[in-house]
């Protein structure tokens, strides 16, 4: 009668390869990674109000006023991965 245990060794090579290919993706560990959080920008009070006064003269419908808008959240939720 034949051994089996030839037939399972590619197997198990298999195994450990994919194993490590997997294991090399994860650089870090389990615990919480930081600097994955964008900084978020602080603008002083004057700066806002000049901002906000060029803001209020664009057009309705201006695509800078919507990618603003876009940008409000995005700071909002680098804010929000920051704490």
């Amino acid at each position: 009668m034949k051994s089996s245990t030839g037939c399972s060794r590619p197997r198990l090579v298999g195994l450990v390869i994919v194993t490590s290919l997997l294991s090399a993706c994860a650089i870090a560990g389990s615990e919480a990674v930081t600097g994955i959080c964008p900084p978020v920008v602080e603008y002083d009070a004057e700066f806002q109000v000049r901002a906000a006064e060029k803001v209020q003269v664009l057009p309705d419908g201006s695509a800078i006023a919507e990618m603003l808008s876009d940008y409000a959240v995005m700071r909002g939720q680098a804010r929000g991965c920051n704490l």
